[in-house]
C-alpha cells in the first residue's frame, strides 16, 4: 500500500512492477522547532505509515515517504504561490542544496516498522530570471517541495547530480529495497 497521492511516487513504485493500491495519508507536516531536516522527513514518513494502518488489512505492507528541500538550514517546502516558487527558484539557483527523502515501511502482520533515509547533494545550474518566469508560469512548481522537478524536460534545473535522482523525485527505490530486504 503507497501511503501517497504523490504522481512521482506512484510513478516510480510502478517501475518495480510490483502490485499496490494508493492509500494518501493526511498528517501535520509541520516542522518541530529545532526539528533538523533527517528527523523531520523520518517523522512524516512513520507518521504517514501509521496513519494508513487503520485502514490496511492483516497481509499488506504499507510504503510511505517524505521528502524535504533543504538550503542551508532552512527546509523549503511546496510554495504557496507563484511568487514564492519564483523566489525559491532564484535562492536556489547557482549552487547545491540537499533533498532528503525518509521512507517508512509498516508490516502489517506484526506491525514491524522499518526507516531509511536517503541524502542528496544536489548542484542547480545558473538558470536565468527568464527561465524562472516561464517555468513558474508554467504551474509545475506549486505541488513541489523546492518549487522545482528534477525530471522537467523543459525547465531541467539541475546541473550534475551524482546522487539518487529517484530521491529527489520522491522515493529512493534502491533505500526501498535495501528496507524490504531487513524484513527477511
Amino acid at each position: 500500500v503507497l501511503a501517497s497521492n504523490s504522481p512521482r511516487r506512484r510513478q516510480l513504485l510502478a517501475l518495480t512492477g510490483w502490485t499496490f493500491s494508493v492509500m494518501p495519508a493526511e498528517v501535520d507536516e509541520s516542522q518541530r522547532p529545532g526539528e533538523a531536516p533527517g528527523d523531520y522527513v523520518l517523522r512524516l514518513a512513520r507518521g504517514k505509515a501509521r496513519a494508513c494502518a487503520g485502514q490496511a488489512e492483516e497481509d499488506e505492507l504499507i510504503l510511505a515517504a517524505d521528502t524535504a528541500v533543504v538550503d542551508g538550514e532552512e527546509i523549503l517546502g511546496k510554495p504557496k504561490n507563484k511568487a514564492e516558487a519564483a523566489k525559491m527558484l532564484a535562492a536556489l539557483r547557482g549552487h547545491s542544496h540537499q533533498v532528503y527523502t525518509g521512507v517508512a515501511l509498516l508490516r502489517m502482520k506484526d506491525r514491524r516498522l522499518v526507516t531509511d533515509l536517503c541524502v542528496t547533494e544536489v548542484p542547480m545550474r545558473a538558470y536565468s530570471d527568464e527561465e524562472i518566469a516561464a517555468y513558474v508560469a508554467s504551474g509545475d512548481p506549486l505541488d513541489k517541495a523546492g518549487a522545482y522537478a528534477i525530471q522537467h524536460p523543459q525547465f531541467q534545473p539541475v546541473e550534475k547530480l551524482s546522487g539518487c535522482y529517484a530521491s529527489v523525485m520522491g522515493l529512493p527505490l534502491c533505500h526501498l529495497v535495501r528496507s524490504l530486504n531487513r524484513f527477511e
